[in-house]
């Protein structure tokens, strides 16, 4: 394994370890949305270990898939209607849980297989991952009317690197890509995306701590 892959190995492990743990404290949390969301991440994660170690092309498809669905539909939705739950006191029945995840699956399997989408895609993403930052912003605000400067500031950064990365995506390659070590987009997304997690669950936790307070 080249030093390039073994960056890159270390960095979906960092992705998966992140998607995981946060994962795994929001469904104790009773918060199902947010949990299982990162545990799809933690999933495409750990497949993408196996496919940058190996080649795996089947690790490939499968980090592929579900990178899609937390692109296309996880995050934008499925993770925002889970931080609603304390931006909103939303709280759905474990059955509209099952519905969501049901419906952005569904919706994966056309954004991945239809052709006829092929060219629109780059765009969907982009479009899907500006709602999300638009309703971070809304997020942030809540965080610095409690008070929680330093949360806040956590969350920003997230919401700059995660939307920088969403943006270069599919629109810019980075010069020298293939070869460079560090500076690449892959192993920039994937800890990107692994900050972002964590940034994520404590936010909400500094907001359920404030709300709690509150009372």
């Amino acid at each position: 394994m080249d030093q390039r892959s073994l960056v890159l190995v270390i960095s979906s492990v960092l992705l998966a370890l992140s998607s995981f743990t946060y994962g795994w404290k929001f469904v104790k949390k009773r918060n199902y949305l947010l949990g299982l969301e990162l545990w799809v991440v933690g999933v495409s994660a750990t497949n993408a270990v196996g496919f940058f170690a190996t080649g795996s092309p089947v690790s490939y498809e499968i980090s592929h898939f579900f990178d899609a669905f937390s692109r296309g539909f996880g995050m934008p939705v499925i993770a925002v209607a889970g931080l609603m739950a304390i931006t909103h006191g939303y709280k759905p029945s474990i059955r509209q849980d099952v519905l969501v995840f049901a419906a952005c699956f569904a919706g994966t399997f056309v954004l991945v297989g239809a052709d006829f989408i092929a060219g629109f895609l780059p765009y969907y993403y982009l479009t899907m991952w500006i709602l999300l930052s638009i309703y971070l912003l809304y997020f942030i605000a809540r965080l610095i009317s409690t008070g929680a400067m330093f949360h806040a500031m956590t969350v920003t950064v997230a919401l700059v690197t995660s939307l920088g990365i969403a943006g270069i995506y599919d629109f810019y390659k980075i010069p020298g890509e293939e070869t460079n070590v560090v500076f690449n987009f892959y192993t920039l997304a994937l800890c990107s995306w692994a900050y972002f997690m964590a940034a994520m669950y404590y936010g909400y936790c500094a907001l359920e701590r404030a709300q709690d307070g509150a009372r």
